[in-house]
């Protein structure tokens, strides 16, 4: 059963990069169809090239071998593409991580908890190069959210104030 849901979600990955303008091949029953280790996915838009470990939960955290991790990452190199582990867990969208990136356990498994696919993964239209995620550590790091410019509190204040028409403030704000 777990298989074939893993399968069935190899294919939707391979459609959504098919979508996304990615040319694309899936790997049917990669590690068990040769003795050599490749990757579930591999895609590549003219720019981006990427080998692709894809892995799928209900909910559970997701386990992936060293060897599993060390075997697409010595494809990937070889062959000029990024490596990236896929995850995706029932009711949520893909998130992708770089190997480095992933928990290492105690006993050089690598693992995937959900709440950091959510909050540390690598969403898809990222991943793609739809957009960019803007944390709100970037947007503190930047400036950003230093508060109001002085232009907008001169002229809220002269309206405050009535010194000046909403009206007028509304033109000088736009």
């Amino acid at each position: 059963m777990s298989q074939a849901k893993g399968d069935r979600r190899e294919r939707e990955l391979v459609n959504a990069l098919d979508e996304a303008g990615f040319a694309v091949m899936r790997a049917p029953a990669s590690g068990s169809a040769t003795d050599r280790e490749l990757p579930d996915v591999l895609a590549g838009d003219g720019e981006l090239f990427y080998a692709i470990e894809a892995k799928s939960s209900a909910g559970d955290p997701i386990y992936l071998t060293g060897e599993e991790v060390e075997a697409l990452t010595y494809f990937a190199q070889n062959f000029g593409a990024k490596p990236r582990i896929g995850v995706r867990f029932d009711r949520e969208d893909w998130y992708f991580f770089h190997p480095a990136d992933l928990h290492v356990t105690d006993g050089g498994n690598y693992r995937v908890k959900k709440e950091t696919a959510i909050a540390e993964g690598i969403d898809f239209p990222e991943f793609v190069g739809e957009s960019e995620k803007v944390t709100l550590e970037d947007v503190d790091e930047e400036g950003i959210d230093d508060g109001p410019d002085e232009e907008i509190l001169r002229v809220l204040n002269a309206v405050k104030q009535g010194t000046m028409e909403l009206e007028e403030a509304a033109e000088l704000l736009e």
